[in-house]
């Protein structure tokens, strides 16, 4: 059986999409525990963010994150309102669900993922407005690098 060039370059594509959602797939139903401060509105939009992506999120209330962060190891400079934990990394902020789903798919050596304070346009922070430019930090002991922009 012989294939012709645009037959192969059909099926190389095809397969291509099929395997694209994989990650995605594996990824559902992941448990991701969430912690927050009561007081704040914005987690929750964050919150059902992650559920709509497929998590299985544990929401717990606290008064005082400070200490939570530190033990974790989230630098001063990229803390937000909220901070996760899931698989062994650290999510701090608004991070897309879309850069966890990739960041559970790659497993970089890091501590985990942050965008640090509340850009107005990221996920949990949608307000019909102008969007802020922002990036998604990795971040760990060797230092830090833009995981994805937006």
């Amino acid at each position: 059986m012989t294939f012709s060039r645009r037959k192969f370059i059909g099926l190389a594509g095809g397969l291509g999409a099929s395997l694209s959602g994989i990650t995605s797939v594996s990824a559902a139903g992941t448990p991701i525990e969430v912690t927050r401060s009561p007081s704040c509105g914005c987690c929750s939009a964050w919150i059902a963010h992650l559920r709509q992506a497929g998590f299985s999120v544990e929401d717990k209330l606290l008064d005082d994150l400070a200490p939570l962060k530190t033990r974790l190891g989230v630098p001063a400079d990229l803390q937000s309102c909220h901070t996760a934990t899931l698989s062994g990394y650290v999510i701090e902020g608004h991070v897309p669900a879309k850069e966890i789903f990739r960041v559970l798919a790659e497993r970089p050596e890091a501590t985990g993922l942050a965008v640090a304070g509340m850009p107005m346009g990221s996920p949990g922070m949608e307000t019909g407005g102008q969007a802020e430019r922002y990036d998604v930090v990795l971040f760990g002991p060797r230092g830090r690098q833009v995981f994805a922009r937006y």
